[in-house]
């Protein structure tokens, strides 16, 4: 129809968008260039526990230690088959290496086991600092000849390795999507259209990734994948339109009509999609409110591509497209629709069993909440080292105590009362680091006291601590008690550090170089166990950093420090462990409540039902309890994000499938048998099911076997599987429970009435919608319904059937009833 005579607001719409596509152009690729640059500003979160509510322990000590403490970059050094004597000159070549502080080594069974050496090597800057990454690069560079085994955070490599499986598997996810495309496109060349379209949303998405400040590594690292996986549909549907309207339209037009035809079809299908996602980000955890987020931009972005990209694209391709035509090669899948029918009395008893079994079993899974808890298919370098280093030296699980400061006796005593339980076996802090001959450099000293520790003249001690005195103000204790006056043994070497410059003690040499020794020892001593306001004593304790024997411990340390302090912090795997479980119990009810809420409020208007998307959403909630049964059946641990994650997106995108089929199958049963219109949902249903479906499955599938993060990993892992499962359960049970709920459906079926009234019109006139009343003329159209009266025409597609006399009639008020 000329442009003049459009009266539909969407065809206007979709008109403009077709004939500024230059334009349009012109904006997308100026977009993406700039996309491709702001891409590399994105700053990427590597710990999940930064996404802790701030209101818990874990999160409050964490904040806490990285504002009042240093903590210095460490290595796992272990060299195999070498003799003890062998082991003592490494340790003296990792020594003399610069950047590092120190190395720990000695003949016990923690650093010398089965022929193997253990050097803890501590490095003179952080994780991230340039000397600690060059001294590690150069521990493993000067000892690359011996069977060398390392395990470190300097340097943060695992970022690399996940940065580099990724990559892979974007590649091979892309050529799985290109080789489904092949199968079951119309015509070869809409391959380039959809790929095109797809790569300008994922490009968008990264390059705008960098407004959120800073996105977690999960998310990173997977955003991509699954935005092809969850969005590719939306491009389809759009090719499928404008392939129907090019068969008897010019391309121009053709895209103009597909466009407006498909945006509020793809609109729709988009919604639930976007609503198990939104459930995430309305998590405690915010890991999930980041993955949400960003995913949710992906689904926007890729519809935004898709209306207004897309549609210039397909009229530039037109040309291609017509000529790169191929057959089907999606098959009929007729055998299936008669099994399903065959057994719609059983399948959904068997269904209704399994489910059952399924939701038990899926409460039973052992959830866990350290990754190091589960274990990934593939195992990069960092893992195998880790675990061999583990095997003969084992794993200690480190905690940190951090209480106010300022009082030395009493954390010595807390010191000692820690250091008495069975499963601690080392505890470092300032209070019971031994100075020389069973005083400790907390300790308090008087002037005599002093003299004999340092190797003093007394007259010199008093001199000293004249000054300390007087420095703090403390005049009475010059006067009255200066013998008896004690200071902690650290505050006094601080003291005499800074005054060396100002007052001449005629210290012997080897004092000085003592002191020179203590001070930068002192000072190390201090950037990681004391601040101005703050002390942190570390623990290193024997027993796993979760489960319920180390939550247990874990309240008993807290019973111990909550003696001594009222205000203290107890930080390390363990705390976060059962910060992240109290997390999850109140994130898994919200999110399978709110997700399922969003679902069920989209499928209502869509369908004008409450029945039917009750039915629908048992079909996905049952793929959901089959898909965690897995893990307790196949006795693995289960980490708790994967199950917030997966779950929520599996309802979200995989009710699409059930949508389709619930669709098709509604339409059809109104026109012929229910066997029939069973075989042909089916049939119709298949190729936008396997398309999609193969799509998200493989995505899930090789983000499970290809990467090495557990919880990346992991997340693939239950995705493919669950994908899996919908899909099953959509051809194969979906159906019969659709037959067996039709009363269910009708009976909660509602309309939205909107006012009519009658047109009277005479002439050539374009009918878009129902109609009902009388036709009297020449008619070409497709229509569905019954009409009353008589017929001279020609079928061109479908059939027509002359119904038996005393078949009930059409409403009183209906003549004819069109489409």
């Amino acid at each position: 129809m000329e442009e003049n005579k459009r009266s539909n607001f969407m065809e206007k719409v979709a008109a403009v968008i077709v004939d500024k596509r230059n334009i349009i152009f012109f904006i997308f690729v100026t977009a993406a260039l700039f996309c491709a640059v702001s891409r590399n500003w994105v700053q990427v979160c590597d710990d999940i526990t930064h996404y802790l509510p701030s209101n818990t322990e874990t999160r409050q000590g964490l904040d806490l230690m990285e504002k009042e403490f240093t903590t210095f970059g460490t290595a796992d050094v272990m060299v195999e088959n070498v003799s003890y004597a062998q082991a003592e000159e490494i340790r003296d070549i990792i020594e003399n290496i610069e950047g590092v502080k120190s190395v720990e080594f000695d003949d016990t069974e923690h650093h010398f086991n089965s022929a193997a050496a253990l050097f803890s090597v501590t490095f003179d800057g952080t994780n991230n600092d340039q000397v600690s990454i060059d001294a590690y690069h150069q521990i493993k560079e000067q000892l690359k000849d011996y069977d060398l085994r390392t395990h470190s955070d300097v340097g943060n490599p695992l970022k690399a390795i996940i940065n580099g499986e990724m990559l892979v598997v974007d590649i091979i996810a892309v050529v799985i999507v290109v080789s489904v495309l092949l199968l079951t496109s119309q015509t070869y060349a809409e391959i380039p259209v959809l790929l095109i379209t797809f790569g300008a949303a994922a490009i968008l998405n990264m390059g705008t990734n960098y407004l959120m400040g800073e996105i977690s590594f999960v998310t990173d690292s997977i955003a991509i994948v699954l935005q092809l996986a969850l969005a590719i549909d939306y491009a389809i549907i759009l090719c499928h339109r404008f392939q129907e309207e090019r068969e008897d339209k010019e391309a121009r037009e053709a895209a103009i009509v597909a466009l407006s035809k498909a945006i509020p079809e793809i609109s729709a299908s988009s919604l639930t999609t976007v609503s198990g996602l939104l459930a995430l980000s309305f998590m405690q955890f915010k890991l999930g409110y980041d993955m949400g987020i960003v995913l949710i931009k992906a689904i926007l972005l890729s519809l935004l591509s898709v209306f207004l990209l897309m549609p210039g694209l397909l009229v530039v391709f037109s040309p291609l497209i017509d000529k790169t035509h191929h057959k089907n090669f999606v098959p009929k899948i007729n055998f299936l629709g008669k099994a399903v029918y065959a057994t719609r009395f059983i399948m959904p008893v068997i269904f209704i069993g399994v489910a059952i079994f399924a939701f038990s079993f899926s409460q039973k899974a052992n959830y866990v909440y350290a990754q190091e808890s589960t274990e990934s298919i593939r195992k990069n370098v960092a893992q195998i080292n880790a675990e061999r280093i583990d095997s003969l030296f084992g794993r200690n699980n480190v905690m940190a105590i951090i209480v106010p400061s300022g009082d030395y006796n009493k954390e010595a005593k807390l010191i000692q009362d820690v250091s008495e339980l069975s499963l601690v076996e080392k505890v470092t802090g300032l209070a019971n680091v031994e100075a020389k001959d069973g005083w400790y450099i907390t300790s308090s000293l008087n002037p005599r006291q002093f003299s004999e520790l340092a190797n003093l003249d007394y007259e010199v001690a008093q001199l000293l601590y004249t000054g300390y005195a007087m420095n703090e103000g403390e005049y009475g204790q010059v006067v009255t008690n200066l013998d008896n006056y004690s200071v902690p043994l650290i505050d006094m070497f601080d003291y005499l550090n800074e005054r060396r410059e100002d007052v001449v003690l005629n210290l012997p040499k080897d004092l000085e170089s003592d002191l020179d020794d203590l001070a930068e020892q002192l000072a190390d001593g201090k950037k990681q166990l004391k601040s101005d306001n703050w002390s942190r004593i570390v623990l290193e304790l024997n027993m796993p950093v979760e489960g319920d024997e180390s939550f247990d411990y874990l309240n008993i340390i807290h019973g111990i420090v909550a003696r001594y302090y009222d205000d203290f912090y107890v930080v390390g795997d363990t705390t976060s462990c059962s910060d992240l479980q109290s997390s999850f119990e109140n994130d898994n009810k919200l999110i399978s409540v709110l997700t399922i809420l969003f679902v069920i409020a989209v499928l209502i208007f869509t369908f004008k039902s409450v029945g039917l998307p009750l039915l629908l959403i048992v079909i996905i909630q049952g793929s959901i309890w089959c898909n965690f049964s897995i893990p307790y059946l196949s006795h693995n641990n289960l980490f708790f994000l994967t199950y917030l994650i997966v779950s929520a997106i599996q309802m979200g995108a995989n009710i699409d499938y059930a949508i389709v089929i619930s669709n098709r199958y509604m339409e059809l049963k109104e026109k012929m048998p229910l066997k029939q219109a069973m075989i042909d949902t089916l049939n119709l249903a298949f190729p936008t099911i396997i398309t999609s479906g193969t799509m998200l499955v493989s995505a899930g599938f090789v983000i499970g076997f290809l990467t090495s993060n557990e919880t990346i990993s992991a997340i693939g892992m239950y995705l493919g599987m669950g994908t899996t499962i919908s899909i099953f359960l959509v051809m194969c049970v979906l159906p019969q429970i659709l037959l067996m709920g039709d009363i269910i459906i009708q009976k909660t079926s509602f309309t939205i009435k909107k006012s009519a009234s009658v047109t009277h019109k005479t002439g050539t006139i374009r009918i878009n919608g129902r109609v009902r009343g009388k036709l009297d003329g020449v008619i070409d159209a497709e229509v569905h319904g019954v009409f009353r009266g008589s017929i001279n025409a020609m079928v061109d597609v479908g059939d027509i059937e002359q119904l038996p006399e005393g078949t009930e009639e059409i409403p009183e008020a209906t003549e004819g009833d069109s489409k």
